[in-house]
């Protein structure tokens, strides 16, 4: 007995730090909660599609504007927001060197034209000389043919001078019609060359709303642009729509944005240059779509997706839909549910896949008790 009494304490250490590892150990998750959720049956209903683009106002021409010539830009007549009229000048480049050459075509015209007198007034004398036979046939025509040149050399030289004319006028920068000025692209003292822009004009007159639209919904516009009303504009900081007339669609899509861009009619509507506005598109309606809350649908791993309630197992799947659009402020499906499914609408982004779930109960009002009546 001794013996088994000395081996006892060892056996108790090994106990006690057994248990205490134990102790250690993971210790399993605590179950989720039951959580309350607000559903909903899904149903087939009608609904009318309505998108709305971000747009601007801008003139139908815009013209940017920019010397024929080379030169140092001395003055600029016009700023930002001007109005400008017809042939009103808007720029002057030195026009110093443009002048010279002008001149020196003019001298080329007057020398050519004495050229041109010597060898006609030869000619004329030599015809008397031939007549009388001093000179043969042959020599009246080399004095012919040097006239002739004489002559041509003045023209070459008449059209050079109206060149170097045409030139000089180019110094001035003048509006080709009536607008604003809507840009500016260079300054007093800038050493231009020909063609490099100065200024750009909104020409007066008609006004477009310019907007841009997805690839995937080109072909809804373009379908809407047959339909009346279908169509509208409204105003920034407005209620009141106007309608619209579809004018011109990009053949092809921006590199960057991957949009088309579109430029509809305003008509009569009364709106400035830069104004802000909204297209609206108005689908026709549909029947037998499904509509869910906005608050029902999220969008998990890039997919747009809703939680489907499991009724037996009262347990939640996500599934994804496809959505079509809006409709107020309901989400318009165009696949993924059928009717008769019963959706989370309320309390989404708390729930995982499997959870178990209970449908949200409104507590009951109870009624305040009655004010006993006054004893009189």
């Amino acid at each position: 007995m001794p013996h088994l009494s000395r081996l006892a304490p060892p056996l108790l250490l090994v106990a006690l730090v057994s248990t205490l590892l134990a102790g250690c150990g993971k210790q399993p998750a605590a179950p989720e909660p039951e959580r309350a959720v607000r559903t909903q049956l899904v149903s087939a209903s009608t609904a009318s599609a309505s998108h709305e683009y971000a747009a601007e106002v801008k003139a139908r021409v815009e013209s940017r504007l920019s010397f024929r010539v080379n030169g140092k830009l001395l003055s600029r007549a016009v700023n930002l927001g001007d109005a400008v009229k017809a042939g009103q000048v808007l720029a002057r480049i030195d026009a110093q060197d443009l002048k010279l050459a002008e001149a020196a075509a003019t001298a080329g015209v007057a020398a050519a034209r004495t050229n041109r007198d010597q060898a006609g007034a030869d000619y004329k004398r030599f015809v008397d000389l031939q007549r009388q036979g001093f000179i043969s046939a042959a020599e009246l025509e080399r004095r012919d043919s040097a006239f002739k040149a004489a002559q041509a050399q003045l023209e070459q030289a008449k059209a050079q001078a109206d060149v170097q004319g045409n030139q000089a006028g180019y110094a001035q920068l003048v509006a080709d019609g009536a607008g604003v000025v809507t840009g500016v692209d260079a300054e007093p003292g800038q050493v231009l060359a020909a063609g490099t822009p100065v200024v750009r004009i909104a020409l007066d007159g008609p006004r477009d709303i310019v907007f841009s639209v997805p690839e995937d919904q080109i072909a809804r516009v373009k379908a809407a642009a047959g339909l009346p009303g279908a169509l509208k504009a409204r105003l920034w900081g407005g209620d009141k729509t106007w309608p619209l007339t579809l004018r011109e669609v990009s053949a092809a899509a921006d590199p960057v944005t991957r949009t088309f861009l579109i430029k509809a009619d305003a008509g009569k509507l009364d709106v400035k240059l830069g104004q802000s506005a909204t297209v609206v598109l108005d689908l026709p309606q549909t029947a037998g779509v499904i509509k869910l809350p906005l608050a029902a649908v999220l969008q998990q791993s890039g997919k747009t997706s809703v939680w489907v309630l499991d009724g037996p197992s009262m347990t939640v799947k996500p599934q994804a839909v496809q959505v079509a659009g809006a409709d107020g402020n309901e989400v318009v499906l165009a696949g993924g549910l059928t009717p008769g499914q019963e959706v989370v609408v309320a309390g989404v982004h708390v729930l995982n896949p499997g959870q178990k779930v209970k449908r949200y109960v409104p507590p009951r009002t109870i009624a305040a008790p009655a004010a006993p009546a006054a004893s009189r």
